[in-house]
């Protein structure tokens, strides 16, 4: 009779826990901030969402052309200094038909704003970008994130006016199922006091506060499921 009591109590708990999600390929794409600049041991906010996605039972590998920080899956899509325009002639052209990813966490356009290059056009410019991803990976998702907030009031400006676009961007293709905003310039995302001294990346606790807005994207696009229970 005990034991018939335990294997109960054993078979009401497996009826309450997460069943894995697979999330397959995910590829950071993005610039410096994606590539982990600001970050003690450089991996960004990649390191800190990793473990709240496994924690949660997802399953995933990180994949990229470029490898950086002190994580074992450390590779991502990262090229600090790059425009939009640059990430994707210069680099997703060729690297995306080669890992052909799952999910794509784009955080990008920081340097357009920085260097004041065709800040009223780059929504476009992003969205040239995902059609060519959902063209060469039709299935694939996209968490676009807006920019973070910059602590030079000129840069903020600016970034304020493309975040504008990328939240456009979304509501206009959000009826596909398969782009979803996170929300960075945001009062939940990386405060000024986040940002290190050079005005535009964040430091730890900066990324920390990214990884927690990009995993309840990715909760979103990947809604958690439990394991199916047991009936009498």
């Amino acid at each position: 009779m005990v034991f018939l009591f335990q294997l109960v109590a054993q078979l009401l708990l497996a009826s309450t826990v997460l069943a894995a999600t697979n999330l397959g390929k995910v590829m950071p794409l993005g610039a410096s901030i994606t590539w982990g600049k600001g970050s003690t041991l450089g991996n960004g906010y990649r390191r800190f969402l990793h473990g709240s996605l496994t924690d949660a039972g997802y399953t995933f590998t990180y994949v990229g052309s470029q490898t950086s920080g002190s994580m074992t899956n450390n590779q991502n899509e990262g090229f600090p200094g790059l425009r939009i325009g640059q990430v994707y002639n210069e680099h997703a052209k060729a690297d995306v038909p080669k890992y052909k990813p799952d999910l794509y966490l784009i955080n990008l356009g920081t340097n357009d704003a920085v260097q004041n290059f065709q800040v009223d056009t780059a929504g476009q410019r992003m969205e040239e970008l995902i059609d060519f991803l959902w063209k060469t990976t039709p299935n694939a998702k996209v968490v676009l994130s807006t920019l973070i907030r910059s602590n030079n009031a000129d840069y903020d400006e600016r970034i304020v006016k493309i975040n504008a676009q990328y939240r456009a961007l979304v509501a206009k293709r959000e009826s596909n199922g398969k782009i979803f905003l996170a929300k960075m310039h945001d009062p939940n995302g990386p405060a000024v006091g986040d940002i290190s001294d050079d005005k535009i990346h964040p430091n730890d606790e900066g990324f920390r506060k990214m990884s927690v807005i990009f995993f309840d994207a990715i909760k979103r696009a990947y809604p958690i499921k439990k394991a199916q229970g047991f009936t009498a």
